[in-house]
């Protein structure tokens, strides 16, 4: 009897997700009126029930609005353009940012506060009782109880599966080619210490994550900014000049959903930025955490797909999709595997044994796909709910990003804003951002902000970005 209802669920999903894809390609757009239910249910060989159903998620998720007597319209919004690419001097700097993000961090996870900071996703959106149920089975299955290590290159049944899943991103890892980590954070970590040495230079995109500018500067790195599309990621036109003035040890790049624009490298980009740093010998660094958390009909490849050289170092994490408090990341390190391997040792000789057990068998179930539909279709509900936050409250000459995946928002505000200025006055009203300045070595992007879709969408939420609109407003007026 289960099978009808997956079915049943399955079409409606199916039927709400190609109407978004119709309305981001343009062939839906604000005000046009959908077909009937009767007419819809024709076209697409549904029950009514299922159109039904589809246009009931889109109305909750604000993407839809019902006129009585009249039927159903692509909900109108005023129109808010891309931010402008920002110019940056293809010059190295040093890099100072850890004091300023170690303040915006912490007011990031506080609990009273409304969550835009933070790119975290909430648990209620995670599979979090399967896991805990999971894992507890993990400890009583071990003779050991979890109280001994795996092998430092980890758990083996996990690598598989990760092995496995490399098929749908372009490439083919095999488990040997796969180091477990404590997140992406130290995956990051081990591969610039493999391929890079104190005062070397590192070309990032800019903006970029701060969790990327706090490494280069822990580790006495300078950063060589590159300037990015807010689509298409970094621009290769720009690294292609700063490799012709400065000597680069790496490249650190995410090319699927950038953080903080979102923006989405073409795969032609990927070949050529892969090309252009195999011929001079240059590591890249690709930071793939965003990649399972695409809006379309397939998955992106990742760069390492096009690399013949093992120069790319790829770098995943279940932490966005799975459990932030686990902490399993993992790298495939390229030709730099033995490095990786030995620092990976020194430092923390293995990943906990626990929760890698515990996602290896949540992904050997087959329960990682079906949880992944799911969650990107409520990424995408949200994304188009704070997009049309913005468009209505938010001063006029505002600019915002239009990601296809990830869950960052990336907002450039009226020049007058002062981004610190706005995030300071909104955390006093319980609202937290992530202010454009964290996101630069040179702390620069003084009038944008980061805003994060990967939070459950509460009248509270509502609130507090009609407020956040209002505080830029008034700062726009000064």
């Amino acid at each position: 009897m289960e099978a009808p209802a997956r079915l049943a669920t399955t079409l409606y999903t199916e039927v709400a997700d190609e109407i978004r894809r119709a309305i981001s390609s343009g062939a839906l757009r604000a005000g046009d009126r959908l077909p009937s239910v009767r007419q819809l249910s024709r076209q697409r060989g549904v029950s009514v029930s299922t159109v039904l159903q589809a246009y009931a998620q889109l109305e909750a998720a604000g993407v839809l609005h019902a006129r009585p007597q009249s039927g159903h319209y692509v909900r109108t919004r005023r129109s808010v353009p891309e931010p402008r690419s920002v110019r940056t001097p293809i010059d190295t700097s040093a890099v100072s940012v850890s004091s300023l993000v170690a303040s915006v961090y912490s007011t990031c996870q506080e609990e009273a506060v409304v969550p835009l900071g933070a790119a975290y996703t909430p648990y209620a959106l995670l599979p979090t009782r399967r896991l805990q149920k999971i894992l507890a089975a993990e400890v009583r299955a071990a003779s050991h109880g979890g109280a001994e290590l795996d092998e430092p290159r980890g758990h083996l049944p996990l690598r598989q599966q990760i092995a496995r899943r490399s098929l749908d991103w372009g490439c083919q890892l095999s488990p040997d080619e796969v180091i477990v980590t404590y997140g992406a954070t130290e995956a990051l970590n081990l591969c610039l210490l493999a391929v890079a040495q104190r005062g070397d230079t590192v070309a990032v995109e800019s903006p970029t994550f701060f969790g990327t500018l706090q490494m280069l500067e822990a580790h006495g790195l300078r950063a060589l900014e590159i300037p990015s599309h807010p689509r298409h990621g970094m621009r290769l036109d720009a690294l292609e000049e700063g490799l012709k003035r400065h000597s680069v040890a790496a490249v650190v790049a995410v090319p699927n959903f950038s953080n903080p624009l979102g923006s989405l490298m073409p795969d032609a980009n990927k070949e050529k930025l892969v090309a252009m740093l195999a011929r001079r010998d240059i590591p890249l660094i690709e930071d793939d955490i965003f990649g399972d958390l695409h809006r379309g009909p397939a998955r992106p490849r990742v760069a390492r797909s096009f690399d013949r050289r093992g120069l790319v170092l790829l770098c995943g994490s279940f932490t966005k999709t799975l459990a932030h408090g686990y902490r399993v990341g993992w790298v495939a390190p390229g030709r730099f595997q033995d490095r990786v391997q030995l620092l990976k040792h020194s430092q923390t000789v293995a990943t906990t044994t626990l929760p890698q057990r515990a996602i290896a068998t949540f992904l050997e179930g087959g329960g990682y796909d079906r949880h992944l539909r799911a969650l990107r279709r409520k990424l995408a509900e949200s994304m188009h709910r704070l997009e049309g936050a913005v468009a209505e409250h938010f001063p006029d000459g505002t600019r915002m990003t239009r990601p296809q995946g990830g869950m960052l928002l990336w907002v450039e505000l009226p020049r007058r804003v002062d981004a610190i200025e706005l995030y300071r006055r909104a955390l006093a009203e319980g609202i937290t951002i992530a202010p454009g300045p964290v996101f630069s070595a040179r702390q620069r992007l003084n009038h944008f902000v980061r805003l994060n879709a990967g939070l459950e969408w509460t009248p509270r939420v509502d609130a507090g970005l009609a407020r956040l609109g209002q505080l830029a407003g008034e700062l726009a007026r000064r």
